[in-house]
């Protein structure tokens, strides 16, 4: 007998109506519009990357405070981290070519992820890099291309010519000394420079192995602890 479903869909629509009739948990392993295993992955990342912060709130992991910029294409990653980061007290601020900003229904989805938060987090749009580094504790990026768009790449890639992280950027934007870099995978080297993918500042590798852990969790607490967590 099946115990849980993990279904990586297309359409959000499609994990949607799965789990309207199933009798068991399903998991979302990604879809166009939300990726929920990869951003507890990358809370579990800064949580053990900031530890200063960790003796405070449990709900939030200690990481009121912190600032994340994502510079790239606003996609399922972006929805999902902006999400978490509102939640928990974090604030984000996202540079994105123009025509490929937040949508509405995303951005009000996202607004809506503070209530009933006492200090939620800040997000905020621009389509300059350096506006949105300023004052970072992370810098995050993701694919230019995603799945299906493979017909818009030369279009893409043109658009997001000045959006590569590099130190340079970093030092432009005024990102905090400590700030640290992260990428959900696979990468391509016109998002983030080597200098920095494969740096001390980079956390793409412990990162990656936190999606084991991630689905880990998520298997024990739909499917051993039945929700009751």
């Amino acid at each position: 007998m099946t115990s849980c479903m993990v279904a990586r869909v297309g359409p959000h629509s499609d994990v949607a109506d799965l789990a309207k009739d199933s009798s068991v948990p399903v998991i979302n392993a990604l879809s166009d519009d939300f990726h929920p295993l990869q951003i507890i992955a990358d809370f579990t990342t800064l949580h053990e990357t900031f530890p200063a912060a960790a003796s405070a709130d449990k709900a939030s992991l200690g990481l009121e405070g912190l600032k994340v910029a994502w510079i790239g294409d606003s996609n399922n990653v972006l929805f999902d981290l902006a999400i978490g980061c509102v939640k928990m007290g974090v604030d984000i601020s996202v540079a994105s070519p123009a025509g490929y900003g937040i949508p509405n229904v995303m951005k009000q989805l996202i607004h809506a992820s503070a209530d009933g938060v006492a200090s939620p987090g800040k997000l905020t749009e621009t389509t300059i890099p350096e506006e949105a580094i300023k004052g970072a504790d992370v810098l995050v990026t993701d694919t230019w291309v995603s799945m299906g768009q493979e017909q818009e790449a030369q279009k893409r890639l043109k658009a997001f010519a000045g959006y590569q992280i590099t130190n340079d950027l970093a030092k432009r934007g005024g990102a905090k000394d400590h700030w640290k870099f992260m990428h959900c995978l696979p990468r391509h080297p016109e998002e983030v420079a080597d200098e920095v993918f494969y740096s001390s500042r980079s956390l793409v590798f412990p990162e990656a192995e936190n999606r084991l852990w991630a689905a880990v969790a998520a298997l024990e607490g739909f499917v051993v602890q039945k929700g009751k967590i």
